[in-house]
């Protein structure tokens, strides 16, 4: 077994690396960049060497920079998490000819199907349905609306060396090709240092399901159950659960072994995933078709590892130490159900921005996830885990994926699982910048998701106008007023006890007129009791001013509600519903219908950059006409470029930005007459 390893990855991954090497009593070597000079796994290693600037281009990406640190530190293998080098034929190679071990599949493997293209041809070949498509080079924007046109529309075009939902554009139109080829090259480019792009048909109403594998050195390899990732956005997974409700035991073992046999066909072994589509409107599953082979480690295995047992970081470096594995197929259970959220540094209710900056409160649901060593345990808390790589004060940069935890919750059912999930979610401190907990936890109460009726187009089809906040039923409305009065009186109380005041002391106010969401309810304290309109509400509760997280008992358990002060009342968040909610009392609050209200200025004739980012393209000049809808500009922000579009008709008066300028969040970027 290995005496040290170094983890060429950051982040929540090489966390999760450090903290199995660590209960394997193997040391760890981090690398890190200028921007991550704080970050947890940098403090987390043993050791750690400083190998770049904060671009990835300039630190993480650079194998010489890894293999040097490998030599300094004595590091005899490397696992090199998912992202960045992790699917590298020329990593792993020149890792071999250093005799330093690459904790991953064979280069070979990694060739043949970390290619989409030759991944594609290898599958054909081997007899595995694939999804009709053009996996030749594709010479320019003409060539590939040619292609589109005869496979017909709606068609994907992909970088080949994609992956994350980087580089992917779907067209349903010939102006979309025209108008998204050029980004996928640069992104392809870009991110991973490739610009080849293939094209290949839409498959409409589809699940994305995938096959975790694992093999060893020794011809042996397994398929460890099935993943559905199908919630997805801009083609980065957002929900991942295991097992798939769409999936039966006899699905599972038709996909499985054809997985196997596909791995088997390239000499595969380390974990491993087979990415297929399914076609949902086909109730038999038996229209799959392989979509590619991820060659590394997915950010959603801790999902598989909660239902199998089965720690897979473990496995990947024991098969990388030449172990045969310790199970056979029979051994391979499923457990319950698990179900990961990905946290990400993007704003919902803006159109799923990407934000940047400070987390000037990070407290999860529990303490990030720590490796005992049992299968149980890694389901972490009472079946909520927390995998993460960030910490209260630390910073998202705007160089590497906005990610900022994964939420993972294992119950004996799916309902079980998604009720731990809106129950973590409601506890998830995160102030400083924009995030996607309400998001999260609207999908996890949606109907359609509870159902198990599931495509890549759910969040298209069920939040077509945007993310607005999850629908609030009366009985959770009535109990946020009992609580906001509950509140408001016991700030009223310690005011009353501030030193020095003129008069006696009064008891607090306790009647209170609460509006939420603009409707208004009378609330009325008693001894023993909270009245809201004139019933009573069954809640209990604690509340010191100041607090930010209030636990109320209710009749089905706890509401866990967030809270934040205003200044005439709070901003409380559950449910996936942030809340204005406004306190006075009952004889100010006939007040209120005199006072002005402020009319919001017109800024719908400036462009304004919606996220920090860096301007790669500007469409138009000072003149131009342009029309509702037209792309302006498009800024690349965490590694993904976006179209800024015009929201009405007009002629450019002044351009206020250049391509290459690096922009703030609401900088104006041009103005239209």
């Amino acid at each position: 077994m290995f005496k040290k390893i170094l983890i060429a990855n950051r982040g929540e991954i090489a966390c999760r690396v450090i903290k199995t090497a660590r209960r394997m009593g193997i040391a760890t070597v981090a690398v890190y960049s200028d921007a991550d000079a704080r970050a947890p796994f940098v403090q987390m290693a043993d050791e750690a060497v400083h190998i770049g600037a904060s671009p990835a281009s300039e630190s993480y990406l650079i194998a010489d920079k890894i293999i040097a640190a490998c030599k300094a530190t004595g590091a005899e293998a490397v696992h090199p998490g998912y992202g960045f080098l992790s699917e590298r034929t020329s990593f792993a190679e020149a890792l071999a000819k250093e005799n330093i071990a690459f904790i991953g599949p064979p280069v070979n493997a990694i060739a043949a199907m970390g290619d989409k293209i030759e991944s594609k041809k290898l599958a054909k070949e081997a007899g595995v349905n694939v999804v009709p498509g053009f996996v030749g080079e594709i010479r320019d924007t003409d060539h590939a609306v040619e292609i589109s046109n005869e496979i017909g529309y709606p068609v994907m075009m992909k970088a080949s060396a994609g992956g994350g939902g980087k580089g992917m554009r779907l067209a349903y139109t010939e102006q979309d090709v025209r108008e998204g080829f050029e980004s996928v090259k640069r992104e392809g480019l870009n991110s991973f240092g490739d610009d080849r792009v293939f094209i290949e048909k839409f498959i409409l109403n589809p699940r994305h399901i995938e096959i975790q594998i694992l093999g060893d050195q020794h011809g042996n390899i397994l398929y460890l159950n099935e993943r559905e990732c199908s919630i997805q956005r801009r083609h980065q997974k957002v929900v991942e659960e295991a097992p798939s409700p769409f999936v039966t035991e006899k699905m599972r073992k038709a996909m499985g072994e054809q997985c196997v046999a596909l791995a088997k066909a390239v000499g595969y072994y380390s974990a491993g995933t087979v990415e297929l589509i399914v076609s949902g409107a086909d109730p038999t599953g038996e229209s799959f078709y392989f979509l590619e082979m991820n060659t590394r480690l997915q950010v959603e295995h801790p999902v598989t590892e909660a239902i199998t047992g089965i720690d897979l970081v473990e496995q990947m470096i024991r098969v990388a130490a030449g172990e045969k594995l310790a199970m056979a197929q029979d051994d391979i259970r499923i457990d319950g159900w698990s179900i990961e959220n990905r946290v990400y540094a993007e704003d919902p209710y803006r159109g799923f921005l990407p934000s940047t900056g400070r987390l000037t409160r990070y407290q999860p649901p529990v303490a990030g996830w720590t490796d005992d060593g049992e299968a149980n345990g890694r389901r972490g808390v009472d079946g909520v885990r927390v995998d993460d790589g960030v910490y209260d004060g630390g910073e998202v940069s705007i160089f590497y994926d906005p990610m900022i935890a994964k939420l993972i919750t294992w119950g004996k059912t799916r309902d079980e699982a998604a009720d731990l999930q809106v129950a973590a979610l409601d506890r998830f401190e995160l102030e400083g910048l924009g995030h996607n907990i309400d998001f999260l936890s609207a999908i996890m109460q949606h109907p359609r998701f509870r159902s198990g009726e599931l495509t890549t187009g759910f969040i298209a089809e069920e939040y077509p106008e945007g993310f607005h906040g999850a629908p609030t039923d009366e009985a959770v409305t009535r109990t946020l007023a009992a609580i906001a009065g509950f509140m408001a009186s016991a700030e009223a109380d310690r005011a009353r006890r501030v030193d020095g005041q003129l008069g006696d002391r009064l008891d607090p106010p306790a009647k209170w007129h609460v509006t939420i969401d603009g409707h208004a309810h009378k609330v009325k304290l008693g001894r023993k009791h909270i009245k809201v309109d004139g019933e009573k509400v069954d809640v209990a509760l604690e509340y010191t001013p100041g607090d930010r997280l209030v636990v109320a008992e209710i009749d089905d358990g706890e509401l866990a509600v967030k809270v934040a002060k205003t200044r005439t009342g709070w901003r409380m968040t559950t449910r996936g519903h942030i809340h204005d909610v406004r306190v006075l009392p009952w004889h100010v609050a006939p007040l209120v219908d005199y006072m002005i209200e402020k009319i919001p200025p017109d800024l719908s004739k400036f462009l304004i950059c919606p996220m920090p980012g860096l301007l790669v393209a500007l469409h138009v000049g000072e003149g131009d006409a342009v029309e509702a809808g037209q792309p302006l500009a498009t800024v690349e922000a965490m590694k993904m470029e976006n179209i800024l579009r015009a929201e009405k008709a007009g002629v450019v008066k002044t351009v206020n930005a250049a391509q290459g300028d690096s922009l703030a969040v609401d900088a104006v970027i041009l103005e239209l007459e």
